[in-house]
């Protein structure tokens, strides 16, 4: 029994530690806000290896790719995933706002925000893939430009051919590096979270009484079904038994580090890490899950679609028939699509779901309160969605056997 619990070790002590700090957090209250530094540190430490860890992850595993037809395939696969899962996360939480409704009882003060910027689609997308200067790139607050910035030296370094291999090499050495930092960041994760917890219990448990007692004890049973039997069934349907076992043996850290953090950029270095572990090969888990931590995000549809409910019904605005539920799982998608991988990014999705229901601006404060509240959950399935969509991609890209050649490798 004690063996089988070895490789257990790390995420139970990692556990143990976050369930300390809760406790603390319940016991002492907003005095557990003494700690939040210790907390800080942890997650300044993750956040500021990011930029370099996307970049060179990304141009890395492209650069070295075998060809460009592989990098097309994966990219391919990579969205059907996303958008199927992303599918049957808002069906999900649909069919349960339909059976609970969330805004039943709520009585919610209608203020109205001072301005609400109107959106633009095509300025929207410019902003989304694009920045005006380099200097703006390297910031987790432009994630999606860099991923495309990366993509690009990626294929010119791979298209360059004998003489980009000197420069193909430097970027993997580099990518090796930074994954490494992780392991050694990783010794200082069981404080930095405890202490991160037991400040976040003590201080957000108001935030989750009253009105939005509701709607956020309707996400919470949503999500963590969908984590545990979703995202069996998806580590299934990759892996078999094996790939249940192995996605089940790494995803603790970069789930408890996701509910701490409350960003799937942030978790991003952790993801990887765990991902490796599976065996998703190189040049899939390093495409794959930065692109994913930036618009694959399971978590935050099921919020969308809950948040569209709820939004509605404070309004007393119809929400039945075909069309509506059709519009709103559309919506989610582009919300979780838009949405960026850092803390607060959930703010584009939710001035985008005002907008296309033209919904008046006072409903803008009341959606964003319901992502704060379902912030942490959603993250978490945001963040570990990636990782069992990289492995359904290895599985179409590698083949059924991939886990025998992968299980553990480089």
């Amino acid at each position: 029994m004690i063996e089988r619990l070895k490789p257990y070790r790390f995420p139970l002590f990692l556990l143990s530690s976050i369930i300390i700090g809760s406790i603390i957090g319940l016991i002492v209250g907003e005095r557990a806000e003494v700690l939040k530094p210790l907390g800080d540190l942890f997650l300044n430490l993750l956040f500021t290896i990011v930029v370099p860890l996307v970049f060179f992850s990304i141009s890395s595993a492209i650069a070295n790719m075998d060809s460009i037809k592989r990098l097309g395939k994966i990219m391919g696969w990579m969205l059907t995933v996303f958008v199927i899962t992303g599918i049957i996360a808002s069906i999900l939480m649909l069919a349960v706002a339909l059976a609970f409704p969330p805004a039943q009882g709520a009585s919610i003060t209608i203020t109205q925000p001072e301005q609400v910027e109107k959106l633009s689609l095509a300025d929207q997308l410019v902003a989304t893939f694009t920045v005006p200067d380099f200097a703006e790139i390297i910031s987790r607050e432009h994630m999606l430009p860099l991923i495309v910035f990366a993509i690009l030296i990626g294929i010119a370094t791979g298209l360059t051919g004998e003489k980009g291999q000197p420069f193909a090499k430097f970027l993997n050495s580099a990518s090796e590096v930074f994954m490494k930092l992780i392991e050694i960041i990783m010794y200082y994760a069981p404080i930095g979270l405890g202490a991160y917890f037991a400040s976040l219990i003590g201080t957000i448990g108001p935030q989750i009484l009253g009105d939005y007692a509701r709607a956020f004890l309707l996400y919470v049973p949503v999500a963590f079904l969908y984590f545990i039997i979703g995202f069996t069934v998806y580590a299934f349907i990759a892996g078999g038994k094996r790939g249940v076992t192995a996605f089940w043996k790494h995803i603790i850290t970069p789930a408890v580090t996701a509910l701490a953090t409350g960003s799937s950029v942030g978790t991003l270095p952790v993801n990887l890490e765990a991902a490796r572990k599976i065996g998703v090969p190189k040049d899939i888990r390093e495409t794959v899950l930065p692109i994913g931590a930036t618009i694959h995000m399971d978590g935050s549809c099921i919020s969308a679609v809950l948040k569209i409910a709820f939004v509605l019904g404070v309004f007393n605005i119809e929400f039945s028939g075909i069309g509506d539920y059709l519009a709103a799982i559309g919506i989610a998608l582009l919300s979780g699509i838009v949405m960026s991988g850092i803390p607060g990014g959930g703010f584009m999705g939710e001035l985008l779901i005002v907008t296309m229901y033209g919904l008046p601006p006072a409903a803008l404060p009341i959606i964003s309160a319901i992502g704060i509240v379902v912030d942490a959950p959603a993250t978490m399935l945001n963040s570990t969605g990636d990782t069992v969509a990289s492995m359904l991609v290895t599985r179409k890209i590698e083949g059924k056997n991939w886990m025998d050649k992968n299980l553990g490798g480089e």
